[in-house]
């Protein structure tokens, strides 16, 4: 399985199916997390799972792979009170998630934006 295809089996296994076997299974044991509002480790990715409304709804978009790096671009619905977009970033080591970096954003219809496009999925 490729870098990229690991990714979004395991986003697709934890967030969408919220499989929290997902964890043992795709990320490393020494998880390294880079949002300053999450905890690295297990444990922090398992908590934030568990927290989940069961409005929560996660689509992932656009997967791209650079060696051990990939970004899979998501939108996040329940996660606050819009959609979230957000960029993750991984790095991958021995088939393992064991970093990760991100960026989010709010999700604005396509009619709302001042060019009149949709923020996701990329068209």
């Amino acid at each position: 399985m490729s870098n990229k295809e690991l990714v979004k089996t395991a986003m697709t296994a934890l967030f969408a199916n919220r499989d929290l076997s997902a964890i043992e299974k795709y990320w490393g044991t020494e998880y390294i997390q880079h949002n300053p509002h999450i905890a690295s480790g297990h444990e922090a990715v398992r908590n934030i799972v568990a927290g989940l409304g069961s409005d929560f709804k996660y689509e992932p978009g656009l997967v791209l792979e650079d060696g051990e790096f990939v970004v899979i671009h998501g939108r996040y619905t329940g996660w606050g009170p819009k959609p979230m977009l957000a960029a993750d970033y991984f790095r991958v080591k021995d088939g393992k998630l064991v970093e990760h970096w991100d960026v989010m954003q709010e999700e604005v219809p396509r009619e709302q934006t001042a060019a009149k496009t949709a923020m996701f999925p990329i068209e």
